[in-house]
């Protein structure tokens, strides 16, 4: 897996984000970027959107426009999104780098071939963790691979199969894929979105007027004043064909495997958008609950009697801060939720600093504290997780600076000690902080705050309402990995 260290920000950094539409609206393009922009949070290396139309001989024609950067800088010009003359579908995809080198084009997305069935092309979202495992044996039977990403693995399967059915084919390149992914495939006449039987990554289906939207998040759905109508099943490869005879656009077939569901629970933690409703329950009301549950079992009061001023680290942490505070008053315990902390949001990607001075002032860019609100206060900073410990360090000098009475740390999910083969980028066990320090007692004293607490993992599971607690994957927690990883066993 491709890592990266980016002292300005110390977070598990998310996957990919996908969108893809299919109908006889008018703007096909447009709503794909519009899409994209509403899951920026997903991927911010690189994007790209690919568009079929017929050309004037009444061919299936696949025009793509990609490259680094964001949304809005990637697609800045040309003609892309006013042009979309005779466009029937277009999926789009943002990228973020578990998988393959992050500064090759060739690796940014969607894939676009040609082969025997037509014109294909791919977003995908998640870790395939058998990918090495198939490239190899794809490659001993000589396919010849265009990038270094693992999604490229699923078109070759597919142009492979000795299937006569297009669907068939597809089916049975998904069936050979292992690990976690949420899959958008354009065909010249099918827009099909897949996910893996674990369900580990959100996928929905929406609809705008007559046209099918089959999306990361519902927050890309909202963007385009489309409707919600359910999520993509765990193990269901969707199709999405208007070209049917019966009638009905919309055909759902299941993977031959059978597992349980094991959602990421880092998608509520951290990844996804709060306005987002995901794995059936909205994602605002999950935070909530969070901070309620850290609040009713991790409380801080202030030792002369005074307000306790809960600040979230923005912007994930905000939704976590506000049940906090609540729960904290239901306790009797005076408090009050404030905004102690001003984030930037202008801070380039591509900024270059020597890595010592990227240390020494990656917080005071993205961060600036309200003197006023923590001077002389007993502050609880509310955040979703630490990781290396790096940002976090920095942000309690931060503070310290404001001079507060006290600074307490609350964290709403357990310490991280495993890295995730499911797409999340995590960093080493060596690099994560859980792991550099003996006990939560030592993470305290290194990071110089009066007391930090996590939550426990049966605290975080309870707090996933209207789902069992068995429905998640918590193996960066745990270390109790529920899909085998078969790269790492090879």
């Amino acid at each position: 897996m491709n890592k990266k260290i980016d002292f300005s920000t110390d977070k598990p950094t998310c996957n990919c984000g996908v969108f893809g539409i299919e109908g006889d609206e008018n703007d096909l393009p447009l709503t794909t970027y519009f899409g994209l922009h509403a899951l920026q949070h997903r991927g911010q290396e690189a994007s790209g959107i690919v568009k079929a139309s017929k050309n004037i001989d009444g061919n299936s024609q696949f025009r793509i426009h990609k490259g680094f950067g964001l949304v809005a800088d990637v697609f800045s010009t040309g003609d892309m999104l006013t042009d979309d003359s005779n466009c029937k579908m277009s999926i789009g995809h943002n990228r973020y780098s578990t998988f393959g080198s992050s500064d090759s084009r060739n690796n940014i997305q969607p894939f676009v071939v040609n082969y025997r069935n037509g014109n294909l092309s791919i977003a995908h979202n998640g870790n395939f963790t058998n990918a090495k495992f198939l490239r190899k044996e794809l490659e001993n039977d000589g396919a010849i691979f265009q990038t270094t990403s693992d999604s490229e693995v699923v078109l070759h399967l597919i142009a492979r199969s000795k299937k006569v059915s297009q669907i068939d084919q597809i089916r049975e390149a998904i069936e050979a894929l292992e690990g976690a992914f949420s899959l958008l495939i354009m065909t010249d006449d099918k827009l099909i979105g897949a996910r893996d039987i674990n369900g580990v990554r959100p996928l929905c289906l929406g609809k705008k007027g007559d046209s099918y939207i089959i999306t990361s998040e519902t927050c890309a759905l909202d963007i385009n004043s489309a409707k919600y109508i359910r999520d993509v099943e765990p193990g269901e490869i969707l199709v999405i064909d208007k070209s049917t005879k019966n009638g009905h656009p919309l055909k759902s077939y299941k993977l031959e495997k059978k597992d349980s569901v094991k959602h990421c629970v880092f998608e509520y933690i951290y990844f996804s958008r709060p306005d987002s409703q995901i794995f059936g329950a909205n994602v605002d009301k999950i935070r909530r609950k969070l901070g309620k549950n850290l609040a009713l079992n991790h409380p801080v009061t202030d030792t002369d009697g005074g307000k306790v001023i809960v600040m979230g680290v923005p912007d994930s942490s905000n939704t976590a801060a506000i049940g906090y505070q609540n729960q904290l008053e239901k306790l009797g315990i005076p408090s009050k939720l404030e905004i102690g902390l001003i984030r930037s949001h202008y801070i380039g990607r591509t900024f270059i600093l020597p890595a010592q001075k990227k240390r020494e002032i990656g917080v005071k860019i993205k961060f600036n504290t309200v003197k006023g609100v923590i001077e002389n206060k007993t502050i609880v900073l509310i955040d979703d997780s630490i990781v290396r410990g790096t940002t976090m360090k920095q942000l309690v000098n931060l503070i310290k600076e404001a001079n507060p009475k006290s600074i307490h740390i609350r964290i709403t999910s357990p310490p991280i000690y495993n890295p995730c083969y499911y797409g999340m980028d995590f960093p080493s066990k060596e690099e994560l902080i859980a792991n550099r320090f003996e006990s939560i007692e030592k993470i305290r004293e290194h990071l110089g705050v009066d007391s930090l607490d996590y939550m426990t993992e049966d605290e975080l599971l309870n707090s996933m309402v209207d789902h069992s607690p068995i429905d998640f994957c918590t193996a960066c927690f745990t270390g109790k990995y529920p899909i085998p990883v078969k790269d790492l066993e090879e």
